[in-house]
């Protein structure tokens, strides 16, 4: 977590027009998903929307989880089939409901 002498970690500019549009949604308080890409590929933890302004979102950690869920495991979750990270994994910034979000909580708990 960020001391007061650094600034909260903000979640880069999207370019793409659909995760542009997602985060232009998000609102102060808004649960998010925090997700690795490069190598690892996995959610790691959740995070919670502070501040947004012009599509800018500055977050703050909540908790890691117990376990990373990998984007494997997540495909391979007929519940997640219907998720946009299973449909269109590149795109940065997408919605999660809330039976989605349970499902990757509980797969992290069982790693």
């Amino acid at each position: 977590m960020p001391t007061s002498s650094e600034s909260a970690p903000r979640a880069g500019t999207a370019k793409n027009a659909l995760a542009l549009k997602n985060l232009r949604q998000v609102k102060p308080g808004d649960r998010i998903l925090f997700y690795h890409t490069g190598k690892e590929k996995a959610v790691v933890g959740e995070a919670k929307a502070k501040t947004t302004a012009d599509g800018v979102v500055t977050i703050a950690p909540v908790k890691r989880w117990p376990k990373p869920v990998t984007l494997g495991q997540i495909k391979a979750e007929k519940s997640l089939q219907d998720w946009a990270l299973v449909r269109i994994s590149r795109l940065s910034v997408m919605p999660v409901t809330a039976a989605q979000w349970r499902r990757v909580e509980e797969l992290a708990e069982e790693n």
